[in-house]
């Protein structure tokens, strides 16, 4: 599966998933640092790649339908500090082998996984 990951991620996450067999961009690399939810979404979905976020605003579904993009994975935590971020991904990485994720929104909570579509 093709990844981008937003810029309010450390590169780990992105790592994690390379490590995993998946194909990551990260919104850094590719200039999108400080660009708009708008821009970074439509590079994504340019791209044909789910985003992985911290940014609330994703999870909008009117904004973002989750049906028009190829998938968007929200981290919605108490606590964002980078060892219980990729403690939590590491987490959540097997279940992009067991769930679809392309239309689909996942809001990842310390103790859920909320999935729309």
């Amino acid at each position: 599966m093709d990844f981008k990951t937003d810029e309010n991620l450390p590169i780990e996450i992105a790592q994690l998933l390379t490590e995993a067999g998946h194909s990551v961009s990260t919104a850094l690399d590719e200039g999108l640092g400080g660009a708009t939810d708008e821009a970074v979404s439509s590079a994504a979905v340019a791209e044909g790649q789910a985003l992985v976020t911290l940014d609330a605003g994703f999870a909008d579904i009117r904004r973002y339908p989750p049906a028009s993009l190829p998938g968007i994975i929200v981290l919605s935590l108490r606590r964002q500090d980078k060892p219980h971020l990729l403690e939590l991904f590491r987490d959540i990485l097997p279940r992009l082998a067991e769930q679809p994720l392309k239309g689909r929104l996942w809001i990842v909570e310390e103790d859920r996984i909320r999935i729309r579509s």
